[in-house]
């Protein structure tokens, strides 16, 4: 069977600092709970469930399912790092489109710990051991946490070859901040300029400041996913259509390479992006929104590359053109993004599917990308795994 399937219900909740936040068995059944709402269908309705959260115990998506209903159905957690909730939807979406279910839940969540991220179990294998020891090679600056180098390695990889500056850099965050402000589930909805960016406590001189950073976050977000047929049947909106979606994981360039561009995951975003645009016949110029991985400013600027938003080596001039905001070619991450509206691992990549839900229905208020019809979703893991959507509006 081929069903093609359908976002009918989107839902999630303020995203907050941690200490701010609700346990995440609350957070998670009150995405859910929206969700379900904003579908018009009861949790009974619901055959099979994908859990997301990075840091937590096993079976934690049973215990934040459980307080919304205990149905007996399948009930998968699921755990990609940073792309989890894009791994939830491409398996609830996998379910719906092969027939094997017509509704199924893709949940994320995260209730993180203030600081650095960091592994919880030292008593094995790492794994990002090989990542580590690439980036020790190549970047070395022990004293910076591994993040900060893994991703601001790849933004002064791409000032070395491309000429991008740490201007380019600072007017990503400042057009993710006045982006967030008219978010109201953002974390941060302070609007910033660039100035304000540069002049924010230099973390790694000449690469990074503070602000260029997205924060340790806490949230959940929820998507149901339903074939065509059903919401026909059942009078739900059919409006938006996941018309395309690839995952791709690391490949042999990634250490190959000796580049930090291919470490961070460069290859993969444009692998995913590639059969996205094959599946679908669509190309990135027909694309209205895009809610991209901007863990840091420096990954959205080697991101617009890897999708193909623009050149190789154009990212300064998009940057420059502001072909990537509002009255430019691309609306990117009109949420904020994760730079602004907060990144808790495993409900991003969902909180990034409400977004572009809403966008593509018209419904997305203040945020809203006027005559979006096409969108596509852009979220990144380390260790690794891409997973690339495209929306339509039907």
């Amino acid at each position: 069977m081929n069903e093609k399937a359908v976002v009918a219900g989107v839902g999630m909740t303020k995203f907050v600092k941690p200490g701010q936040n609700d346990p995440y068995p609350q957070m998670g059944a009150a995405a859910i709970n929206d969700a379900l709402a904003d579908a018009g269908i009861n949790y009974d309705a619901v055959q099979q469930a994908y859990a997301g959260y990075t840091y937590g115990d096993s079976a934690c998506g049973q215990t934040v399912i459980y307080k919304v209903g205990m149905t007996g159905i399948p009930v998968i957690n699921v755990n990609n790092n940073c792309s989890t909730g894009s791994t939830a939807l491409f398996l609830a979406r996998q379910a719906v489109e092969s027939g094997a279910v017509d509704v199924a839940l893709a949940l994320g969540f995260e209730q993180m710990q203030p600081g650095a991220l960091g592994s919880h179990w030292t008593d094995r294998p790492s794994p990002f051991d090989a990542f580590d020891a690439e980036t020790d090679a190549l970047v070395g600056h022990p004293e910076i946490p591994l993040a900060l180098r893994y991703f601001g390695g790849a933004g002064k990889v791409h000032m070395e070859k491309y000429g991008s500056t740490l201007t380019d850099l600072a007017r990503i965050r400042a057009k993710a901040s006045r982006h967030a402000v008219n978010n109201p589930l953002a974390l941060f909805r302070k609007e910033l300029s660039p100035e304000d960016v540069l002049e924010a406590p230099m973390i790694w001189e000449g690469v990074m400041t503070r602000l260029m950073a997205c924060p340790p976050t806490c949230g959940a977000a929820a998507a149901i996913v339903v074939s065509d047929r059903y919401a026909r049947a059942h009078g739900l909106d059919d409006t938006v259509q996941i018309i395309g979606q690839a995952m791709t994981t690391d490949t042999p360039s990634t250490f190959d390479s000796h580049d930090m561009m291919r470490l961070v995951g460069y290859d993969m975003t444009a692998a995913a992006a590639a059969q996205v645009y094959e599946q679908t016949g669509i190309g990135a110029q027909d694309i209205d929104v895009v809610e991209l991985h901007d863990c840091f400013a420096h990954n959205e600027m080697i991101t617009y590359e890897g999708l193909g938003l623009c050149a190789e080596g154009g990212a300064s001039q998009f940057i420059a053109d502001g072909d990537n905001s509002y009255g430019g070619k691309y609306v990117t991450n009109p949420s904020g993004g994760l730079l602004s509206k907060g990144h808790p691992l495993g409900a991003t990549g969902l909180a990034q599917c409400y977004e572009l839900t809403r966008q593509l229905r018209g419904s997305a208020g203040p945020t809203q990308v006027e005559g979006a019809r096409t969108a596509l979703q852009h979220n990144l893991g380390l260790g690794g795994a891409c997973v690339v959507t495209m929306y339509q509006a039907q």
